[in-house]
């Protein structure tokens, strides 16, 4: 069956809208985890506008399933303006630190208000290559964020990944819009592909209670699910959606 990871830092983001410890991020993991959730995911950014590096730090120690870290491995060291608030060390230093089971690389920048696109692997797989072989020696899974781009698979194998995951955002406005078969048919190409060249699928962005049921790629092994989830705990609670997320991902 497919994992279901909960990404937290809408979670963190409502924590630091105010000078506050509430809500309190590792307790919102735990109950997650006591309600089925397989992984916890968390993206922290140099800006640390929602997950911080402390976070990352408190949810190795305090969980019991497995952690998947994302973020930009070529994102430097940056010093925290908030009183109260640990320097963000770089995404590279503060993985060597916490050792989570995933890393998960993805290309993006402060000026973004979220992930919004894959690796092009011309332009970074060469670059990625020794990034990656450092994040296995920590023992680290590495799992590269890739658009549904079937002949992209095996240089993302060629740089070394052990998963990719598909940026399913394309997937979700397609299937709000009602007409989702022909992006569904793409991310499948690459599933598909990705899995010849040996490499293990992961799923995320966008994905929620409606869209996920028909989201079918056999090949899936862990779906990473933040913004919808956060909005579905508020209206039926953390326990009942996670379950309403199982049995999506079960109908699959």
């Amino acid at each position: 069956m497919t994992i279901l990871s909960i990404n937290l830092n809408k979670i963190a983001l409502i924590r630091n809208s105010r000078d506050t410890t509430i809500p309190d991020v590792l307790d919102h993991a735990r109950q997650c985890i006591a309600a089925g959730a397989g992984g916890i995911t968390v993206h922290p950014r140099p800006d640390q506008r929602h997950i911080r590096a402390d976070d990352c730090r408190e949810l190795k120690a305090g969980i019991d399933v497995e952690l998947n870290i994302e973020g930009n491995p070529f994102a430097p060291p940056r010093s925290s303006d908030r009183a109260g608030v640990s320097d963000y060390p770089g995404f590279m230093a503060l993985v060597e630190e916490v050792r989570p089971a995933q890393a998960t690389l993805v290309p993006d920048g402060d000026a973004q208000l979220t992930s919004d696109h894959g690796f092009d692997l011309e332009v970074d797989g060469e670059r990625l290559q020794p990034v990656i072989e450092q994040l296995k020696a920590w023992g680290c899974r590495v799992s590269l964020f890739m658009d549904p781009l079937p002949e992209a698979m095996a240089m993302a194998r060629d740089a070394g990944a052990d998963r990719i995951e598909l940026y399913t955002e394309r997937y979700a406005r397609a299937h709000a819009a009602g007409d989702y078969l022909q992006a569904l048919t793409d991310y499948q190409a690459a599933a598909r592909a990705a899995a010849k060249v040996g490499l293990g699928v992961n799923a995320g962005h966008d994905l929620n209670l409606s869209n996920l049921p028909d989201f079918d790629i056999p090949e899936c092994l862990e779906v990473s699910i933040g913004h919808a989830f956060t909005v579905d705990a508020l209206q039926y609670g953390i326990e009942r959606a996670i379950q309403l997320y199982l049995q999506a991902l079960e109908g699959r």
